[in-house]
């Protein structure tokens, strides 16, 4: 018997997923939430989206898995009479020469093998001897997504596991628009620090152009599946699938949708379809069931393939890549992935990431895809972060505005004796990178914010910064009464030469009560660096966080931000 059993075990894992039960393609379509307008998104509840994610239909066309305590026992070799009897029944009923429909497989078991990068905070600088703040820009998003789900489970983040400047640059700021032929707007700021009263908090805040209609470029998509055997859960493939759907009702007929997956091995599913064409892409990401290895390296290349092949010139030619990073065929290490990608994004064609799962999500490796894939790093938890970044924020998300942005802050250590950057530790560059542009930076796209916090500390502070000596150095300091010089270097979406911005930090930019903008962006910053346990959350609680935020006026128009006051009060009495 128990030869039987394996024998059905891997009959399970070949057959895939039933591709003769009849079903209308339009189906997933019809019942996916109207996102026709961007106000009737950004007004569509969380309570719908959880309605939605239990519909009948949500694996769209495979099997759902058996209770996890039953697959415990079939997983691990359970001769109970009763597992035998029900497949050999299964197997004596098969038809003849016809594929039988999936039987209902088992559920893989979880345990916790997430992954997620272990950097050191930034520490205070002193100004005299270390002046040049140097990253590229982070527009990723996953860590607040990731933050989200674990509170809303019980569960309170692991330390290091979120990224501060994804927390902050998750939620929307009021910057201008850029002037015309302005690729950015820049907000700066400086105001009372609300952890350190002998500190103060330094913003800088840059805002690209909105595209106007006619302004969007057509779109060469390919969306990259991984269907493999760990993709089974509701939250992984099936809601991956539901998403890319949704992604799809934005589209026009001139954009074109290529879909490729991988498991073991990779194949296409759908080669250059018109995107309005949804019953079309609907029926083929109905084909896609979970099941096999993850050889993540041949879908990548099948992928860039699908892109370069039907290429547009001057348009938005990008894959969508849809996966746990959980890869274990082919090249799997985090440095041979991030060569791979880096040599493709000379083709011209982006890489977007968005990661599924949490018991295995590879975190580490999926934001260095999307790094040095030319992209952006989106954790989807849900329908409705689905919502928020596909369709809310398609054109930041989609669209690219300038490449290979990087950021160099110059401090004045006549005004500022000692600084330290919140976040962006992964995105460090040395202060030569800043000019050479052979050296990476980050993608932004179309109307898209990044938002920087600097604790600085002013020459008339006692509070103690590193002190640096040097026998053979003098330093002799400007009696400029700038507190610092912005400088943001970028290149065009197509371009390889960068250009130079340059702002200066001025008193006038200096206020007694920080605006809402600052006021909210430190309130996320604090809860990060609680959750972090870092050294330098001074006198930050969650309460002290919740009643800063009782001055923010915009939290009840703003259901993101309301939204984090809900995480705030959950994560207190956890």
């Amino acid at each position: 018997m128990r030869y039987w059993k394996w024998l059905w075990i891997a009959l399970v894992l070949l057959l895939g997923c039933d591709r003769y039960e009849t079903r209308n393609p339009n189906d997933e379509i019809s019942h996916l939430p109207d996102s026709e307008s961007d106000d009737e998104a950004i007004s569509a509840s969380k309570e719908q989206a959880n309605t939605e994610e239990k519909s009948d239909d949500y694996y769209m066309g495979c099997a759902k898995p058996k209770a996890r305590k039953e697959a415990s026992r079939s997983w691990f070799g359970s001769t109970s009479q009763a597992s035998n009897v029900v497949m050999a029944e299964s197997v004596q009923n098969m038809p003849v020469m016809a594929r039988a429909p999936m039987a209902e497989p088992e559920a893989p078991i979880e345990w916790n093998t997430a992954e997620f990068s272990q950097y050191d905070a930034n520490r205070f600088m002193n100004t005299l001897a270390s002046p040049l703040s140097t990253f590229g820009a982070d527009v990723d998003t996953a860590s607040y997504a990731i933050f989200r789900r674990s509170v809303n489970q019980g569960k309170v983040p692991e330390k290091q596991d979120l990224r501060v400047e994804e927390m902050i640059n998750y939620f929307h700021y009021d910057y201008p628009e850029p002037q015309p032929g302005e690729p950015f707007s820049v907000t700066m700021e400086i105001a009372p620090c609300p952890w350190n009263e002998k500190t103060k908090l330094m913003m800088v805040g840059a805002q690209t152009h909105t595209l106007q209609k006619d302004e969007i470029p057509k779109s060469n998509l390919v969306f990259l599946l991984d269907s493999s055997g760990s993709m089974y859960n509701k939250d992984k493939l099936p809601l991956l699938k539901k998403a890319l759907l949704m992604l799809t009702r934005e589209l026009g007929a001139e954009d074109r949708v290529s879909i490729v997956t991988y498991a073991g091995d990779s194949r296409v599913v759908l080669e250059g379809a018109k995107a309005n064409d949804r019953a079309r892409i609907g029926e083929a990401l109905r084909t896609i069931c979970p099941g096999g290895g993850t050889n993540g390296e041949g879908g990548i290349q099948m992928a860039y393939q699908m892109a370069q092949k039907h290429f547009i010139q001057g348009g938005n030619n990008r894959i969508i890549l849809g996966t746990d990073g959980d890869l274990n065929v082919g090249i799997s290490s985090t440095n041979e992935l991030k060569a791979l990608v880096e040599e493709k994004r000379k083709s011209g064609v982006f890489l977007s990431v968005l990661g599924f799962g949490f018991d295995n999500l590879k975190d580490n490796r999926l934001e260095a895809l999307a790094d040095n894939g030319n992209g952006s790093y989106h954790y989807i938890d849900s329908v409705a972060e689905a919502r928020k970044v596909l369709i809310r924020e398609m054109q930041q998300t989609m669209y690219v505005a300038a490449k290979d942005v990087k950021f160099q802050v110059e401090f004045n250590p006549a005004k500022v004796k000692g600084y330290r950057l919140i976040g962006y530790e992964t995105r460090a560059l040395k202060a030569e990178d800043f000019a050479d542009d052979t050296k990476d930076g980050g993608e932004v796209g179309a109307g898209h914010q990044v938002t920087m916090l600097y604790e600085i500390v002013e020459t008339g502070s006692d509070f103690a910064v590193p002190e640096v000596t040097t026998k053979y150095q003098q330093t002799v300091v400007s009696d400029s009464h700038d507190f610092a010089t912005v400088n943001v270097r970028y290149k065009a979406p197509d371009g390889d030469t960068s250009k130079l911005l340059s702002y200066a930090v001025t008193p006038a930019h200096s206020r007694e009560k920080a605006s809402e903008n600052l006021n909210f962006a430190s309130a996320v910053a604090q809860i990060a660096m609680i959750l972090n346990q870092s050294e330098h959350k001074g006198t930050a609680t969650y309460d002290s966080v919740l009643e800063q935020l009782k001055g923010v006026s915009v939290l009840d128009a703003d259901e993101d931000r309301a939204e984090f006051v809900t995480m705030v009060r959950k994560l207190k009495n956890l």
